[in-house]
């Protein structure tokens, strides 16, 4: 017993030692997370106001910004607001601002970390922001939380370190006591149970509810300190695959991604005894491809190719490329009727010509349309099956698919799913046509981002959901709330990847010029125009056409010296409207070239046959103008491939105005193509054009293109959802770390 007396004395005074020693650690280690967490806060709030903020500022509404710093400070811990421009002015300020805080202080650095200063008002934590627009540097955001709590909860916490290690020394006491009694060998085996935390378990259980908070958000603390990263801004990128690779293994770290699109990057075909792996030419298939060679991911797609079932596994899975396999195709088998309905009716014949208002009367089955959500469910039971989480990102292809998001949103709550229209989204009052709108509007709508080409499909967009459904839209930051899930509304022009990988063999420009006008029995010195499409109504070949005409009757000296080439591929074949078009574009194409050919020289040598990429760049790089006259396009890949095609700086673009492409490549010649006179003379200007011009064009256009590439496009959209995916996850430990102070007591 002595023994034991003589131990417990010295613990007793060792343990005092150690909390008059652990509370200012403790003080320390509390005001740090606060200081932590009001950084969190500032950062959020200041993420929350930049949109509005920027738009306010710009547009000088004063009352407007005083309101929102009015607004924004009813927080009960945002002590004040206040707003420095360029030439370090207080423009705007909330009542409460400190006046001894000035623009010109030393201490307000742009760094994104608070400071901490001492006021009359007491304790306050200032905190400065950037606000930048496009690159533009506006101002610096101030804000002033109020820190005085720290004072009152450093008090409760000295009081629970004092009880905490009041209860320690009684209990150790009296096991001293205990373990007195025991041998040496049992003393020590004691003190090893205790180290270990053995025996002690209903106490420390006691114990851990009084220090649950605090561990709580010690660890949260922790790891943030350890997973915090900052998404790449993307104006200090340049965007190549390389690029893509980094942000997917960084900023999407061990996230799953998926890509569903009806069509396969890549389609087996049987040529006699043997398979032959084809790659479509498609601009979807040349966005995507980057992101699942950087991130082994799945693509899930229609199996349409004659060996496609021969290569899979019995899963349907093959990997791909063929060369290098880095990731994985998930074929979905589809019926003959199902392809019917789904791909060819509803899609093709309804959403289609809705969508693109080409003057083409959209048809709409009951039976399409039943196919066309039992193909959606179909893909939505792959998506499910394929996902290794339960929170994926899933980046969901075009009009076929309208019903997915809302479908796996349902399985999957916590994935992040992109959907990305490839189309124009058409005015509400067109789009009110369909007879399923609410449905469509509804499954789109189960998208965490949902992106179009242009802003003014955005808004067209908006304007719909506004019309059909009942959701609360935020206007200013182009977000939708329905079904209590957030949409945010986005636009992200596609582009091309940068350098085209069909330019590695070309010949030269003078090579492929003489080889084109061989080949199409021309003489040397032909002038030569381009188009290249799809066999498609909305396309504007018959408007380009027509165009070439009244050329010719206005330059009767062309005749003879100026051909225009028209690739057309074959499209949906099958479709009645599609079969009309074909014949109209041939009987016009023959028309004119009655009227103003011979046996030796034709004006329009039409081509409805496939081409393959290799050789529509030799036609690129052997005109003197391309064409692109849509009557409605979502974007138009073959503006910016003769663009890319070009590397000797020459040639001409012309132009429609209904191409999403026509506001960004604003260089080219932008034309009505309604307007036949006036795509006259845009060919006789293109044709005309001094090549010092045609240089100077082109070399912008170039410049642009190689910026914003394709990579950009997805990378745009893949750090959108690491943002997204990133203030979820921090709002949730937030909430949880909020929820644990509130079940504990009050440090």
């Amino acid at each position: 017993m002595k023994f034991a007396l003589r131990f417990i004395f010295p613990l007793i005074i060792v343990l005092g030692l150690i909390a008059y020693g652990l509370v200012p650690l403790v003080d320390l280690l509390t005001l740090k997370w606060f200081v932590r967490d009001i950084d969190m806060r500032s950062h959020l709030i200041t993420n929350t106001m930049h949109g509005p903020l920027v738009e306010l500022i710009q547009s000088k509404s004063t009352s407007k910004v005083s309101t929102l710093f009015n607004r924004v400070t009813q927080d009960e811990r945002l002590f004040a607001l206040g707003f420095c421009d360029n030439q370090s002015a207080l423009r705007f300020k909330t009542q409460t601002f400190p006046s001894t805080l000035a623009c010109q202080n030393q201490e307000l650095k742009e760094d994104g970390k608070g400071d901490l200063v001492k006021e009359r008002q007491g304790l306050l934590h200032v905190a400065v922001h950037p606000i930048e627009s496009e690159g533009q540097h506006l101002g610096r955001l101030i804000l002033v939380h109020d820190m005085s709590f720290i004072e009152r909860r450093s008090s409760d916490t000295k009081k629970y370190v004092f009880y905490l290690f009041a209860g320690l020394a009684a209990i150790i006491s009296l096991i001293t006591v205990i373990i007195a009694q025991i041998s040496l060998r049992g003393l020590v085996t004691g003190i090893r149970t205790l180290v270990r935390g053995e025996g002690l378990l209903p106490l420390s259980q006691i114990k851990s509810r009084e220090l649950l908070p605090l561990a709580k958000d010690l660890r949260t603390l922790v790891r943030d300190l350890e997973q915090e990263r900052r998404v790449k801004d993307e104006t200090q990128l340049t965007w190549t695959p390389k690029a893509l690779k980094k942000i997917l293994h960084e900023d999407l770290a061990g996230d799953e991604v998926l890509i569903v699109s009806n069509r396969e990057p890549y389609i087996h075909v049987r040529r006699g005894d043997q398979v032959e792996v084809q790659v479509p030419a498609s601009g979807l298939v040349t966005a995507l491809e980057p992101i699942m060679r950087a991130c082994s991911g799945t693509w899930i797609a229609h199996g349409s190719g004659s060996a496609d079932r021969d290569v899979v596994d019995k899963k349907d899975h093959v990997r791909v490329p063929p060369e290098h396999p880095c990731y994985q195709i998930r074929r979905v088998w589809l019926s003959k009727e199902q392809e019917a309905g789904y791909y060819y009716g509803f899609s093709n014949e309804g959403l289609w010509p809705l969508c693109h208002i080409a003057h083409t009367r959209p048809t709409f089955r009951t039976s399409d349309w039943k196919q066309y959500v039992e193909v959606n469910e179909k893909f939505a039971k792959a998506v499910i099956e394929e996902a290794k989480t339960d929170d994926p990102v899933i980046l969901v292809q075009d009009f076929h698919f309208a019903l997915l998001p809302k479908l796996i949103r349902e399985k999957l709550p916590n994935a992040t799913i992109i959907s990305f229209w490839h189309i124009p989204w058409p005015n509400p009052e067109a789009f009110g046509i369909c007879p399923w709108r609410e449905e469509i509007i509804s499954g789109l709508l189960g998208s965490s981002i949902i992106g179009f080409h242009t802003k003014f499909h955005c808004n067209n967009f908006i304007d719909t959901v506004d019309r059909f459904v009942e959701a609360r839209i935020n206007r200013e930051t182009s977000t939708i709330s329905y079904g209590r899930k957030l949409s945010a509304i986005r636009s992200y022009p596609i582009s091309i990847e940068w350098p085209p990988i069909w330019l590695k063999n070309q010949k030269s420009i003078a090579e492929c010029r003489e080889e084109i006008r061989i080949i199409n029995n021309m003489d040397k010195e032909r002038l030569l125009g381009i188009g290249v499409d799809r066999l498609d109504y909305t396309k504007g070949i018959i408007e380009r056409f027509m165009a070439v005409e009244r050329l010719l009757e206005l330059r009767p000296e062309l005749i003879g010296k100026f051909t225009f080439i028209q690739i057309a591929a074959p499209s949906r074949s099958s479709i009645e409207q599609y079969q009309h078009f074909d014949a109209q574009v041939r009987a016009l194409a023959t028309q004119i070239n009655q009227r103003f050919g011979n046996e030796r020289y034709q004006p329009i040598c039409l081509k409805i046959e496939h081409h393959t990429p290799d050789q529509v760049f030799r036609y690129y790089r052997a005109a003197d103008f391309c064409m692109v006259t849509s009557l409605h396009d979502g974007m138009n890949l073959v503006a910016k491939e003769f663009v890319a095609a070009r590397d000797d700086e020459r040639g001409v673009l012309i132009l429609s105005q209904f191409t999403g492409a026509s506001r960004e490549l604003l260089e080219a010649l932008v034309v009505n193509p309604y307007n036949i006179d006036q795509c006259a003379t845009a060919l006789q200007v293109a044709l005309l054009m001094p090549i010092n011009e045609q240089r100077d064009r082109m070399r912008s256009m170039r410049g642009l293109i190689q910026e914003f590439n394709v990579y950009r496009w997805a990378g745009k959209m893949l750090m959108d959802a690491a943002r997204m995916r990133q203030r979820n996850r921090l709002m949730e430990r937030i909430r949880i770390s909020e929820s644990s102070l509130q079940e504990g007591p009050d440090l």
